[in-house]
């Protein structure tokens, strides 16, 4: 069988083990530490934000957004639905309801459209939104001055979902850094990795600092352990920032790295017929191309469709994978609230992810595109 190729596996410099070192020479093993306090420093410096914690995972990050914006049971959340499910899954956990708002053609994120129809709606039924969950998807930033205004008109707090999106960039301004409270993930598959983790992180300090507390089971300031609220064991171990600040080092070549695997499918396939891409809309949107996706339409291919081309790729050991199916149409969120316009539903009817590593060798690229003009021409 032929070597796997990985959609996105993790990419590691070397740099990270002079940290990871010096955490087992200094026996911070332990959760927080040093290397915790630097990553916390560097990863609000590089955003330009003025704090962050952190945690064990993004889907931590956004738990504790909603806590700290005082979501409670019975509320509702706005939220993308063109996204994974981690987006949405901490509502529920706080027993609220989240409301999808569909996505626009152009980016592919939340329709500013819709957002504010949406929220009007809610706010006549009696039930006006606690927040917004808006998603950068696949790296490529939402329309987010247009939502972050609808946000600021109704009043209704903004959390940012960059856990796709660290390195992207809105008119020279980072992903990351135009919500209320932002949040971050550090997964093994995502641009820069921690191996499991994420980040809370925001300029108003005293979310950042309620963050830091509940992530570290609400523990008082007492001689003994006492505890006035519920707490979470969600902080980030000293071992696993020491590997986020490695790999925060090389930032902005793991950016250039997979943005040059986007224009090289883009170069090689966007003239076929059917087969489109997500582009930059205009010269404000930076995408850090966390993964290139496509769109075949099957009707432009002679037939050829989304599915025959993950099939045949993963005969050829090559990892690919569908766009996310919108979190609306999920079975465990059917009964929820939802403004649609099936942008979403068709993307993910025709999309596909392909292998876009920053460790991804020319061969390789040229082994995935060879595949998928074999069996478009077939």
């Amino acid at each position: 069988m032929k070597p796997k190729i990985w959609l996105s596996s993790p990419h590691m410099t070397g740099e990270e083990m002079k940290y990871i070192n010096e955490a087992f020479s200094t026996n911070w093993v332990a959760p927080l530490g040093p290397n915790v306090d630097k990553f916390e420093k560097n990863l609000a410096n590089y955003l330009s934000v003025k704090g962050g914690a952190a945690l064990s995972s993004g889907t931590a990050a956004i738990h504790l957004a909603l806590i700290v914006l005082g979501v409670k049971q019975g509320d509702e959340v706005i939220c993308s639905s063109f996204t994974f499910a981690a987006s949405a899954n901490p509502i529920v956990y706080l027993g609220a309801t989240p409301v999808f708002v569909d996505s626009e053609p152009e980016t592919w994120n939340m329709d500013p459209v819709l957002l504010e129809e949406a929220i009007k709606d809610r706010t006549k039924s009696g039930k006006k939104p606690k927040a917004i969950i808006v998603v950068h998807l696949y790296g490529m930033p939402a329309k987010i001055i247009e939502i972050k205004a609808i946000a600021s008109k109704y009043s209704v707090p903004l959390i940012e979902d960059a856990a796709e999106a660290i390195g992207s960039e809105y008119n020279n301004k980072k992903c990351g850094s135009f919500g209320d409270i932002s949040i971050l993930s550090f997964n093994g598959n995502k641009i820069i990795t921690t191996s499991g983790g994420g980040a809370l992180l925001s300029d108003n300090m005293e979310y950042v600092d309620h963050a830091r507390f509940l992530s570290t089971q609400a523990a008082d300031k007492a001689i003994h352990y006492q505890h006035s609220q519920i707490g979470y064991n969600y902080r980030m171990s000293n071992v696993l920032a020491g590997i986020g600040l490695g790999q925060l080092e090389v930032i902005g070549e793991r950016v250039a790295s997979r943005r040059k695997v986007f224009s090289r499918y883009f170069d090689t396939l966007s003239e076929i017929e059917g087969i489109k891409f997500n582009v930059e809309p205009d010269n404000n949107y930076k995408s850090n191309r966390w993964l290139t996706t496509i769109v075949i339409d099957s009707d432009l291919t002679d037939g050829t469709t989304r599915e025959d081309i993950r099939l045949g790729l993963e005969k050829e050991n090559i990892e690919s994978r569908p766009l996310w199916k919108p979190l609306h149409i999920q079975p465990v969120f059917l009964s929820c609230p939802s403004y649609i316009n099936d942008v979403s539903y068709n993307l993910f009817v025709n999309g596909l992810c392909l292998p876009s590593g920053s460790n991804l060798s020319d061969n390789d690229l040229n082994r995935v595109i060879e595949c998928i003009f074999a069996m478009l021409k077939k």
